[in-house]
């Protein structure tokens, strides 16, 4: 199976601000495998560091939140070079359970990590059900804590989620795959409220039903949370896109990007959501 994916193009019209923090995406570097329980590798060439510097040069994004992904499970090792790879202007998110050891701990907080990934979703290394043992390992090294699962389920899962006591971040547009209903949005709004809980702008296309170009669905809630509470929303390129399988199904980051900013309400707001925010939870400064 092979891909193309699209690193440069005609710059898109939203200008980013000096500062723009991508905080979702993944990138690859040879020689680390995937791991049984996850997904392979991203097909085709591997995304790498270098690859992902055209798409930071094509779309105007200063630095960078590399997230582990799903094919390394809780091998951090692709992570680690990856942040060697990318110096200063990097931070990381990694998979930690109870079985990770404080000396891996400290290895990954040298190396740039400042955060902790959920993911509760078919391939997922860390899935919802350990969030009580995760929660107080990230919290103890001041790191922030990216949640991911079928937002469908948010009402439900909105107590246990009320109770974290640190930052986290609702990943994905809170991924709710049959649709935004008034009692969805409420429980969103309700943990942003609670002062603990972001929302991140990142890979609409994986939840939306409506689909490209405008994502209705999934612009619905964002544009509402945006609006609710604009200093508790970050974005994401989601790239490399691990969804698209094929030349033909890979997004322009340029017009997905133009999209997907046009969900704030202001220039303040998506300033905030790109820049200050992101400055504060994982560059330091909370």
């Amino acid at each position: 199976m092979t891909i193309e994916r699209k690193l440069t193009g005609p710059k898109p019209r939203t200008t980013l601000p000096k500062g723009t923090v991508d905080t979702q995406m993944h990138m690859y570097l040879p020689g680390y495998p995937s791991i049984e329980g996850g997904p392979p590798n991203p097909p085709g060439d591997l995304p790498t560091p270098d690859q992902y510097r055209q798409v930071m040069e094509w779309l105007g994004i200063d630095r960078v939140v590399v997230t582990q992904g799903n094919a390394q499970q809780k091998d951090h090792g692709n992570l680690l070079a990856c942040l060697a790879e990318m110096g200063d202007v990097a931070r990381g998110i990694g998979c930690i359970d109870a079985d990770t050891s404080e000396a891996e701990l400290d290895q990954l907080a040298e190396a740039g990590v400042v955060g902790a990934r959920i993911m509760d979703l078919p391939g997922g290394a860390v899935p919802l059900s350990k969030l009580d043992e995760v929660a107080p390992r990230a919290k103890a090294r001041d790191w922030v804590m990216t949640v991911q699962f079928d937002g469908s389920r948010i009402e439900e899962e909105e107590a246990r989620l009320a109770r974290l006591d640190q930052p986290w971040i609702l990943d994905h547009h809170a991924k709710i795959f049959d649709g935004p209903t008034p009692g969805r949005k409420a429980a969103i709004k309700r943990l942003l409220d609670g002062g603990n809980c972001w929302f991140k702008f990142a890979g609409c296309y994986e939840s939306s039903t409506a689909g490209a170009p405008d994502f209705d669905d999934v612009a619905e809630v964002a544009r509402e949370m945006a609006a609710h509470a604009p200093e508790r929303i970050v974005w994401g390129t989601n790239w490399p896109h691990n969804m698209a399988k094929t030349t033909s199904e890979y997004p322009d980051d340029a017009a997905l990007l133009n999209t997907v900013l046009s969900w704030f309400p202001s220039e303040d707001a998506m300033r905030m959501a790109l820049v200050d925010t992101p400055q504060s939870l994982f560059f330091g400064g909370r």
